[in-house]
């Protein structure tokens, strides 16, 4: 073999190698490449996902806010039907205590009032000696009904008639515009036992107290459709 066949062969061999390098060097690059598109996929995909679930965290307490936001409107709502009705209610309330005032005006019809709350008074404590207790402007009436009084207790629950000592401390004065106020007292009696462990109010406030509540349900119902607790 001479010098040319020698250097042909090496000229051979060398293309062969540099072939076989380039193959393996092109194979590394297209792995690379497709590690890397791989790679970028998962980070794009991994990155998509936290900005979905930020983006579903995010949501979550816009929703939340909604809701508490729409829920306190609604209470808010809520109390100022509650205090409407409230109000209206206790202008009602106010309205028939101002009309109290009149019942007192009329005299004659109070003073046979009277005579009743003292009977009615006398039949609840059942109390050999009592204590009356009345406004100052009533103590004329109250006096000259209180035997008469005492007389029809006696007949209705069948005992002597007792002994009723008229309070020198009197009830408040009817409301007025001097005692806007104090306290007040639209007429009626206040008796109790001598040692003050029964008391029996029978004043036309604390009547129309009592009458308020027992028709507070059906006043609501009248008012406003429904029964309120």
């Amino acid at each position: 073999m001479n010098d040319a066949d020698v250097s042909k062969q090496i000229q051979q061999m060398v293309r062969f190698i540099r072939q076989e390098a380039e193959e393996k060097a092109n194979e590394i690059s297209v792995s690379a490449e497709e590690e890397f598109n791989i790679e970028k996929l998962q980070l794009v995909e991994a990155e998509k996902k936290k900005i979905r679930q930020e983006y579903e965290r995010k949501q979550k307490q816009v929703e939340v806010r909604k809701k508490i936001e729409y829920s306190m409107q609604l209470n808010a709502s809520r109390i100022k039907v509650l205090q409407a009705q409230d109000d209206l209610v206790n202008s009602m309330k106010e309205a028939a205590s101002k009309e109290l005032l009149s019942v007192s005006n009329d005299h004659h019809n109070y003073k046979h009032l009277l005579k009743d709350l003292i009977v009615q008074s006398l039949l609840r404590l059942k109390e050999p000696s009592v204590l009356l207790r009345c406004r100052k402007d009533d103590l004329h009436l109250v006096e000259s009904i209180l035997s008469s009084a005492k007389e029809e207790y006696a007949q209705k629950a069948n005992v002597h008639a007792p002994e009723v000592i008229v309070d020198s401390i009197h009830l408040p004065p009817a409301p007025s515009h001097l005692n806007a106020h104090g306290p007040s007292c639209s007429g009626g009696v206040v008796l109790a036992s001598r040692d003050g462990k029964i008391v029996c109010e029978n004043t036309l406030d604390a009547r129309l107290d009592v009458v308020f509540r027992k028709k507070l349900p059906e006043i609501r119902k009248r008012l406003f459709g429904q029964v309120s607790a």
